[in-house]
């Protein structure tokens, strides 16, 4: 699937992260234009979803990683929130439990991926089994670079089995996350979202962006590509993936499933129950006859 975007990591290419705006605003002149075509798309997808969930022929799996404030759980509330919940499921993966550890570490994440019909969305995903380690030091880079091949090989697998994937990085600068950080500091009733990695993994952020680097150029794939969202200003980010997302899902060329029989002519003001499911049953086996409608031998000689 080929998309248009100037956010898209083109397999093969050297990635900076530096020389990548968190700032842009895709010229728009105000927060009022942005939000205006939020709603657009939230419009939009609503209606393809229901397209996608009737046709039960293509899953869409959306995943989201970025550094700690960078909106992840802001851009799945906005995105989706025309959407069906009995069509989206949402993952996140944290620290493995005991169990996951006996297991590959894609086992997890492959039990949460969406079913055809469905749109599935991680939030942190299974990168995370390669950038925490690295940035770390737990994983060499011999390990890392056969766990991304892994990941590469899964990810065509799931491609080659109607799961259309998008992975978005949510690229917000460093003092916009100093920003963010510090006003949940200062706002008692946002005190809930802070956890002490919060501050553990600052001093990390060099190593961070040198990990994402490598899994950018790495993983990016036309059957999975990356896509750097600008993410300073949280509307713009929201525009920017919902238009991702919309395009993908008109380009999955989804139709309704035939009908199991032409409803037309029925009227259920004028008919009764009987009359009408009569009615169904013979446009369901047209030419069949039901005891009903048989005639009666009484009065034959």
């Amino acid at each position: 699937m080929k998309l248009k975007s100037p956010y898209l990591v083109k397999p093969h290419t050297k990635v900076r992260l530096s020389q990548f705006r968190t700032d842009e605003t895709g010229g728009f002149s105000d927060k009022a234009e942005m939000e205006a075509a939020i709603v657009a798309n939230e419009k939009k997808l609503s209606d393809l979803q229901e397209l996608l969930y009737a046709s039960q022929s293509k899953a869409l799996l959306i995943v989201f990683q970025g550094m700690d404030t960078a909106g992840k759980d802001g851009a799945i509330r906005h995105i989706f929130s025309g959407v069906n919940p009995q069509g989206c499921q949402v993952a996140s993966f944290k620290v493995p439990t005991q169990i996951e550890t006996r297991h590959d570490f894609l086992w997890r994440c492959h039990a949460q991926v969406p079913p055809v019909g469905m749109i599935g969305i991680f939030n942190r995903s299974h990168y995370e089994d390669v950038l925490s380690p690295v940035v770390h030091g737990h994983m060499s880079a011999k390990e890392a670079a056969r766990h991304m091949d892994e990941i590469n090989d899964w990810e065509r697998m799931l491609s080659d089995n109607n799961v259309v994937i998008l992975k978005f990085f949510l690229h917000v600068s460093r003092e916009e996350q100093t920003r963010r950080l510090q006003e949940r500091i200062d706002e008692k009733n946002k005190h809930w979202k802070l956890s002490p990695s919060d501050f553990e993994e600052r001093p990390f952020w060099p190593d961070y962006m040198r990990a994402y680097e490598d899994i950018l150029r790495n993983t990016s794939k036309k059957h999975a590509p990356w896509f750097v969202i600008p993410s300073d200003h949280k509307a713009y980010r929201n525009v920017a993936m919902s238009n991702i997302i919309v395009e993908a899902v008109q380009r999955m060329k989804l139709k309704y499933p035939e009908p199991a029989f032409d409803p037309s002519g029925i009227n259920l003001e004028e008919e009764s129950p009987q009359e009408a499911a009569k009615e169904v049953e013979k446009k369901v086996h047209p030419g069949v006859v039901s005891a009903n409608e048989i005639p009666s031998d009484s009065g034959r000689k």
